[in-house]
């Protein structure tokens, strides 16, 4: 019997990719999934699709009874900072007590190994730049907050051999699959490049220009910095946290990141060289939690996992992005 990975959120952006990486890997694959913000079409037909929630005990009972999972990979996360400073009950809720029934659950049937998807909102606004793992967590709104409070609960579980994790610290998750079959597909979108992209796009894609949000930062072009990874470099990361953890790896937190940062001003550059139109853009104030600069020191991974991006570079993140949006302005749903 092969290995058996229970997908939580795996019709959704990163997990929806996770999920075909490891069916092509041949592992056995379980997804669930609310389909609240993911998409029945961005799963393969022959994997098992579960239609449910964490908040419902029953449903992981039912889950977790009818199959033996070697490890439990966890996308189903709420991920809009600004939303989560105007509805910070509904973070907590779902990202940290749905969560611990999720882990409760794997308690109860003993499965051990978890791959949980952090995030660089658990620094806050950083204290020095690249950001490395031992960097201090001081979260500025109730999303990072919420993923540090998780950490801190596998921490806790894995003390006393509840469980034993990996902590991947994504920095801003980018691109699409590189055959312009899989992408972002987001009803609230609120990611960068394929914002960009979508205004370019116009009412083709059912949006309108792109708004910049602050111009006065303490950055050179006064727009907000941020490091991009390839969404298939996410994924590749979570296989190789998967084979570490089935090896016997101690629990441990990675961050996940390029190492070099890219103001909006430079993305919008990118997307017009890329597509060859121009980016409408509007400029707006700063978002409520939004820190000026952030770009991972990714090093740790690379040096205990071997992680080795290949979708390194700016203009291929965004030519993938391009290549996805392009093809399918309306995404799973035209």
């Amino acid at each position: 019997m092969g290995v058996k990975i229970l997908v939580v959120g795996g019709a959704g952006y990163i997990g929806s990719i996770v999920t075909r990486l490891l069916d092509e890997k041949g592992y056995e694959v379980v997804v669930l999934d609310n389909l609240l913000l993911g998409h029945r079409k961005a799963v393969k037909a022959s994997i098992p699709l579960v239609e449910g929630d964490m908040a419902d005990t029953r449903v992981l009972s039912d889950v977790f009874s009818a199959q033996r999972f070697d490890a439990v990979m966890h996308f189903a996360a709420f991920a809009l900072v600004g939303e989560s400073t105007k509805a910070p009950y509904k973070y907590y809720h779902n990202n940290v007590s749905n969560t611990l029934n999720l882990l409760q659950s794997m308690k109860t049937w003993q499965v051990k190994h978890f791959i949980f998807s952090s995030s660089a909102a658990v620094y806050g606004k950083p204290q020095r730049i690249p950001i490395e793992e031992d960097h201090p967590q001081k979260p500025i709104n109730p999303y990072g907050w919420s993923k540090s409070m998780v950490e801190q609960i596998l921490k806790d579980g894995s003390a006393v051999d509840h469980v034993r994790f990996v902590s991947l610290r994504y920095f801003n998750a980018a691109g699409a699959h590189p055959d312009g079959t899989m992408g972002e597909d987001h009803a609230d979108e609120t990611h960068l490049i394929p914002l960009t992209l979508k205004a370019i796009l116009g009412q083709n894609a059912g949006t309108t220009p792109l708004t910049v949000f602050g111009t006065d930062y303490d950055t050179p072009d006064g727009t907000c910095i941020r490091d991009y990874i390839h969404v298939l470099d996410l994924a590749e990361a979570h296989i190789l946290a998967l084979n570490y953890l089935l090896d016997g790896g101690e629990s441990n937190f990675f961050n996940l990141g390029n190492g070099t940062g890219f103001s909006v001003n430079d993305i919008i550059r990118v997307a017009e060289r890329i597509t060859g139109e121009k980016v409408p853009v509007v400029y707006g104030d700063r978002r409520l939690g939004d820190p000026p600069v952030l770009v991972a020191g990714s090093r740790k991974i690379k040096d205990m996992l071997g992680w080795k991006p290949k979708f390194d570079d700016i203009e291929r993140i965004v030519e993938t992005a391009w290549k996805w949006h392009a093809s399918h302005p309306m995404g799973y749903e035209q």
